[in-house]
């Protein structure tokens, strides 16, 4: 454990889901500030913007994005997919992060859904404002690390010391 954190890994997002099943199933503590449906929730939301289109930032924050896009943001994503590991305290988008205190099960359950639609979707992918253009591997394998980054702070009772 890092910080009390879990240290995950998922081959599969498939995998993903069975971790977030089994902490619904055997309770959780939080060692970081998000609950397992807001863990969940904001994962499934995330895996559906590049089928269904990222949603629009205002100035200042699209050109950011684009100064981030040309520069510093390819070298950072490299270095998640190398090391398999996204930073904790890593900025994410205020819109995405649902009220503490949701339906865990109904979370988990959209959770799976988003997983089933991501990993069979054979349509044409939207950019990432921050990272552009991904082909569907590295995508997969990104929501992989972002997945397990999320529920590493979820520790399952059952399993505590």
């Amino acid at each position: 454990m890092t910080g009390g954190r879990r240290e995950l890994r998922f081959d599969t997002l498939e995998e993903a889901v069975r971790d977030a099943e089994n902490l619904l199933a055997s309770g959780y503590d939080r060692v970081g500030e998000w609950d397992l449906a807001q863990c969940c929730d904001h994962l499934a939301a995330v895996m559906q913007y590049p089928i269904d289109g990222f949603p629009a930032f205002r100035f200042p924050v699209n050109a950011a994005c684009w100064l981030l896009r040309h520069t510093v943001a390819p070298g950072q994503i490299r270095k998640v997919l190398a090391r398999g590991v996204w930073r904790a305290g890593s900025p994410t988008d205020k819109r995405t992060i649902p009220a503490a205190g949701g339906d865990d099960a109904a979370a988990v359950t959209r959770l799976d859904a988003a997983v089933g639609r991501l990993l069979t979707h054979e349509g044409p992918l939207h950019a990432s404002p921050l990272f552009g253009m991904l082909d569907r591997d590295t995508l997969v394998k990104l929501h992989r690390i972002h997945t397990a980054h999320h529920l590493s702070f979820l520790l399952p009772r059952e399993k505590r010391d």
